[in-house]
């Protein structure tokens, strides 16, 4: 009997997935910092944006980043560890991010209705998206790679107009920001090239302090929590926030690609059905504290997954403890005044490369569509259409009603809103396409058997 203890002492890891793979201290906190530095510019560059928009004090900025550090921290710890009775957490090595598509409707609806309405939207959406969980499977069909794409180039589109008044109003600064940006793309490589953008925004900070320019900190203690309710109580209103809520269908579909990923990249056996919903609930349980300290929905993201390939470790446990690092980074408040002290023209060049990017995604995703018939090229131009008028003449629909107004008068809501009910009529009433003569499948064009 002592034989087979024997064996079992002597590989003891044997049953363990490496995912599941406890690592020494000495070996995690080096993996998690590679996590957390590929993953901080994500919620530094979006609270910026957040801020710069909405003309936010240094110390509200900071305030706001540091519960954005917090609530990424919560986030990847939920996805990492999970929470089996809740049926939340994927338990599988992912952060959590300020989605780059939802800060830009965020910052949308902040601006035609105001912040409190921006809130209330996030509390909205997060809450719609632990309603609508449980027809998953029949929701994510809603949103193939046509509508998708769509939504996300209406969303960079959108967001471009919105950021270039920050560049013009300090163009040189802007300018040499987005140089240095375009530098750091080039020449820098693996976790560093994901942090081209973040590393922008502190060179453009270091050449306005060289230009003369007067970089505001707010001082304050060495530790504090962030303020709820920044911008007082949340304001509801269902059709300003349809884009989010458009965003939260639609992120099923995206999380359903993570899921696949990051399982193959961690050697699990993918299982959508079971692990997209808990990734889902966990987005939105931490999205609705989104809402309460004043920043966008939260998302989980995949971007690190190019760090769980290169190092070749797989354990959940290394972004747990990535996850406990952004928590204690959001605590220490001088380094959120630090970077809430940034100009407004170099955060006005960050957001134009981070949002055209977004854009770009857009066309990567509707690259993956099939366009040789004609029928989902025209879903697309229609949708596109509707989402470019307000852009190009926001004063269209100036005549209709309130309501009319607020729904289509978001590019963002009338594209997407248009994509999904275009898409869904030209499948079930469009004309079926049959393989042409002689291709592959196709009946033989001399009419034999």
């Amino acid at each position: 009997m002592a034989e087979p203890v024997t064996a079992k002492a002597a590989h003891p890891d044997t049953s363990t997935a490496p995912v599941d793979e406890r690592l020494p201290v000495k070996r995690l906190l080096p993996l998690a910092c590679q996590h957390v530095l590929a993953g901080v510019a994500a919620p530094v560059s979006s609270v910026i944006l957040i801020a710069t928009t909405l003309k936010l004090s240094t110390t509200q900025t900071a305030s706001l980043l540091s519960a954005t550090l917090v609530l990424c921290g919560v986030g990847a710890l939920l996805q990492s560890l999970g929470v089996a009775a809740l049926r939340v957490g994927a338990r599988l090595p992912f952060l959590m991010l300020p989605g780059g598509a939802a800060v830009a409707i965020f910052l949308q609806i902040a601006q035609e209705y105001g912040p409190a309405t921006a809130s209330g939207s996030v509390l909205v959406a997060a809450a719609f998206l632990l309603c609508v969980l449980p027809f998953y499977g029949r929701l994510v069909r809603l949103f193939p790679p046509l509508v998708m794409g769509t939504t996300v180039v209406l969303i960079g589109i959108n967001m471009i107009k919105v950021t270039a008044p920050m560049v013009a109003s300090g163009p040189g600064l802007g300018f040499a920001t987005l140089g240095v940006i375009a530098v750091f793309f080039l020449v820098l490589r693996g976790v560093w090239r994901q942090m081209a953008v973040l590393l922008g925004l502190v060179c453009g900070t270091v050449i306005a302090a060289l230009m003369g320019t007067d970089l505001q900190v707010a001082h304050g203690g060495t530790f504090a929590l962030p303020d709820p309710f920044p911008y007082g109580a949340p304001h509801f209103d269902l059709l300003a926030a349809i884009p989010l809520l458009v965003f939260a269908l639609a992120s099923l579909a995206e999380a359903t690609g993570q899921t696949v990923l990051n399982s193959e990249a961690v050697g699990r056996t993918p299982d959508a059905g079971r692990d997209v919903p808990r990734i889902a609930r966990a987005d939105a349980l931490v999205s609705l504290f989104s809402g309460v300290f004043g920043t966008s929905l939260m998302v989980t993201s995949a971007e690190n997954i190019g760090i769980v390939q290169l190092t070749r470790v797989r354990s959940r446990f290394v972004t747990a403890a990535a996850g406990v690092l952004l928590i204690v980074c959001g605590l220490i408040t001088p380094l959120t005044r630090v970077l809430a002290a940034i100009p407004e023209p170099v955060v006005g060049a960050a957001g134009l490369v981070i949002y055209a990017v977004i854009a770009v995604m857009g066309f990567g995703m509707l690259s993956r569509t099939d366009l040789s018939h004609g029928t989902d090229s025209i879903v697309i131009a229609l949708a596109l259409v509707l989402g470019m008028l307000p852009i190009v003449s926001p004063e269209m629909y100036a005549g209709l009603p309130t309501w009319a107004r607020t729904l289509f008068g978001s590019g963002v809501a009338a594209g997407a809103i248009a994509a999904v009910v275009l898409s869904a009529v030209f499948r079930a009433l469009g004309p079926r396409l049959t393989p042409e003569p002689d291709a592959p499948g196709a009946p033989p064009s001399d009419g034999s058997p």
